[in-house]
């Protein structure tokens, strides 16, 4: 067994050999190894066909499994696995290569199932990573730091490549873990520096590639090398394929992402991109790529609205990235330095001008620069930390970011002045600062506005608790059982206000509990503060406003409803003819009519009989009687027989009269002749009507006789039957008809169309 206090690579082991002798060997000695092989890594299906789910479930049950033994062994078998099982590195490789980053994650859909082993894996392979980038587990199991530096080198357990991908694919949630391993594998191996030397040319190159394969060159100092004269033309964006576009694009967020990523959890790394002149190389490519990527997703056409709008917010999240790569570098390489009273203050502050003054001419990228990051709160950090700055050099970067912004056509959003921070804040301060500026959270309070997919990534999401935060409730919960394994005396209303304070990080709050560093406001609360009960929204059912509330029908309200009164379609045994002979509304409607049955004229009232006793009600007032002429002495003040006759009648002026003096005189002796013949009851009330059209009938015929008209013959086209000959007359009917037919009916519509055109009836 392995001595106590004695680092792993000094150990001896004494065991059974092959042949059942004990044999002594180093702790780390190939033969110690375990016979296991671990499999590679394979993404989840996309077409999410069953055999193929089934299929992937299964692979990574395997490879969960293989990561928990691996964490479960002693620390030396632990690294006599990791550094003599070749298997074991290519399954952790094939993971950081293939594991899905956080914007593919959106975008595939996963069973809980696949899920649940994605986290699991991904878990695994994460503890595993951070076990072996720690040196030293506990006082009795550790590895000499020189040792361990050339273990993990020689043996590729880490190199750049890995690194930045585990940056990307830990780095939410897990940032100051990741912080310590990379930090301990640099120190313990400064090899790796030389490395990064070396890898950020290869970086900065993926950026010329970009331009030249969207048909762009980035001319000037700036260029790695001039463009030959018979070089081939490359085709633009707006020619290329979609896939090709598609590829730029998913390569162009991919490497901004985890530039970003990298810098961000390892900021001493911003002094080797500052040396290769990073900064000088970033906003030539933001000019000329963005704007013409982003006018080929806006104008092609796509077949699939859904593959330009993912196109679009991965464009979007690269701008964001690598404007906040540019303020990172720019912090921590001159910023940062000068608010912690460094010496030769003079010169970052001018290196720092130089750099603003350098993105002028880049408008498109000063403004989205200025967005996030305003340039006027670090010239105001700069006059608080040197007032000897030349005032006139700030007045024209800010006059050139103001022409910048009028330049690109682009409302400048109303933004309250960043409070200025003294240098007796510290660095700590203007890092929050900084960082802070660039969140969704501030950039709304400062009154942007996030347009696109932008606006979709950062929108807030809600908790559980019901108030507005950045993670989703799984992740909630995460972060709550997170700490609450490790301090399960405390409530969750309490982690949970502390979260909000700590911006939803685990590891900051956990630190800030057991140092006992607090905020004062979390001070007051009590630790064990349950945790608040989500308010329940009134259903809708309650709220509602229907006319057809609390009726028989209403299941809402009632528990029972009569269902003999509800049938779908015609009631079953029902006829139209029972329809018809019920006459169940007629013997309803019998008692209303009974009581206008009994007519009664005349009510004879016997002696003796009193006035109470009367059914009729004789002595109640009667509504129907007209007393209206009652008082009037109706004939008083008529005029005699004799005066009326006296009177002269009223006579037709001459003037006025149409007919001759003989005809008037004869239609009045035929008058006087009628009613000596007929004497009419003047006050009869209604007279015949058969009678007067009798009357009216002889009356025309008279006067159609005395005036010679003659009426016309009544028209005979059906003739006789066939076989026996017409008549002239039904000859000459049949032609007349014939002839006169288009007059009426439906004959002569384009002739009176046209009539009514003519006439301005029908506008033409």
């Amino acid at each position: 067994m392995a001595c106590a206090r004695v680092p792993l690579d000094e150990q001896q082991v004494t065991e059974l050999g092959p042949s059942g002798k004990e044999r002594t060997l180093p702790a780390l000695h190939p033969d110690r190894k375990e016979e296991r092989c671990f499999v590679p890594y394979k993404p989840p299906p996309e077409d999410g066909s069953p055999a193929d789910v089934e299929e992937f479930l299964e692979h990574a049950r395997f490879i969960a499994e293989d990561l928990e033994w691996l964490l479960t062994l002693p620390h030396d078998k632990f690294w006599c696995q990791v550094v003599f099982d070749e298997s074991l590195l290519r399954c952790l490789d094939s993971y950081l290569q293939l594991a899905q980053r956080g914007l593919d994650l959106c975008t595939l859909p996963l069973s809980p199932a696949v899920a649940d082993v994605q986290r699991t894996i991904h878990k695994a392979v994460f503890l595993t990573f951070l076990r072996m980038a720690t040196h030293k587990e506990s006082k009795e199991h550790f590895i000499t730091p020189a040792v361990f530096g050339e273990i993990i080198y020689n043996n590729f357990v880490f190199d750049i490549p890995k690194i930045l991908d585990l940056c990307v694919l830990f780095g939410k949630g897990n940032s100051q873990l990741l912080h310590k391993m990379i930090e301990n594998i640099f120190t313990r191996q400064p090899a790796y520096y030389s490395d990064l030397e070396e890898t950020v040319p290869t970086i900065l190159q993926v950026f010329d590639t970009i331009l030249e394969k969207c048909g762009l060159h980035c001319e000037g100092a700036t260029a790695m090398e001039p463009m030959k004269l018979n070089a081939q033309k490359q085709p633009t964006t707006m020619s290329m394929n979609l896939e090709e576009l598609e590829d730029i694009v998913l390569y162009l967020c991919d490497s901004t992402t985890t530039i970003h990523a990298f810098l961000e959890i390892f900021p001493t790394a911003c002094s080797n991109f500052h040396s290769h002149g990073f900064l000088s190389r970033l906003p030539p490519f933001y000019e000329a790529a963005v704007p013409d990527l982003e006018k080929a997703i806006r104008k092609r056409n796509f077949d699939n609205k859904s593959l330009q709008e993912g196109l679009w917010k991965r464009m979007s999240h690269s701008c964001r990235k690598m404007v906040e790569t540019t303020h990172l570098l720019l912090h921590h390489t001159c910023l940062q330095p000068i608010l912690e009273g460094r010496e030769n203050m003079q010169t970052f502050a001018e290196e720092l001008l130089q750099y603003f003054t350098s993105f002028l001419p880049e408008k498109r990228f000063l403004v989205d620069y200025d967005e996030q990051f305003p340039i006027s709160d670090d010239i105001s950090l700069l006059q608080q930390a040197l007032p000897v700055i030349d005032e006139t050099r700030t007045s024209y970067l800010l006059q050139g970011v103001e022409s910048a912004w009028d330049a690109t056509g682009r409302r400048r959003p109303q933004t309250e002045g960043a409070s200025l921070l003294s240098a007796s804040q510290g660095a700590a301060a203007a890092a929050a600062c900084s960082d802070g500026l660039g969140s969704p959270e501030v950039k709304e309070s400062r009154g942007e506005r996030l347009v696109g997919a932008e606006a979709k990534m950062a929108a807030p999401q809600k908790g559980d608790n019901g108030a507005v935060c950045p993670v989703s409730g799984p992740e909630l919960e995460s972060l709550l059982s997170c700490i609450k394994d490790l301090l399960p005396d405390l409530g969750e209303g309490f982690l949970l206000a502390c979260l909000q304070e700590y911006g939803y990080n685990s590891e900051l709050v956990i630190n800030n509990i057991l140092e006992d560093r607090l905020a004062p406001s979390l001070e007051k609360l009590d630790r064990t503060m349950p945790r608040p009960v989500k308010e329940e929204l009134p259903g809708v059912l309650k709220t509602r406003s229907n006319v057809f509330d609390d009726d028989e029908f209403d299941v809402f309200r009632r528990d029972q409803v009569d269902m003999s009164r509800v049938w779908k379609g015609r009631r079953k045994g029902e006829s139209a003819q029972e329809t018809l002979n019920d006459k169940q509304h007629i013997a309803e409607q019998r008692a209303r009519y009974q009581m206008y049955e009994t007519v009664v004229d005349e009510v004879v009232v016997e002696p003796g009989e009193s006035a109470g006793a009367d059914p009729y009600d004789l002595d109640d007032y009667d509504d129907e009687y007209d007393d209206t002429y009652d008082m009037n002495q109706v004939g008083a003040n008529d005029l005699d027989g004799d005066s009326l006759l006296s009177r002269r009648p009223f006579t037709v002026p001459q003037v006025l009269r149409k007919g001759t003096k003989a005809e008037e005189e004869e239609q009045e002796d035929d008058e006087d002749e009628d009613v000596s013949q007929n004497p009419v009851n003047r006050d009869q009330f209604v007279q015949d009507p058969a009678l007067l059209r009798e009357r009216a009938e002889a009356k025309r015929a008279a006067m159609q006789q005395k005036k010679g008209f003659r009426p016309e013959r009544t028209s005979n086209v059906v003739g006789r039957p066939k076989g026996q000959g017409q008549t002239t007359e039904t000859f000459l009917d049949r032609r007349k008809k014939e002839a006169n037919k288009s007059r009426v009916s439906n004959h002569n519509r384009r002739s009176m169309a046209d009539r009514k055109r003519n006439k301005g009836m029908i506008p033409s």
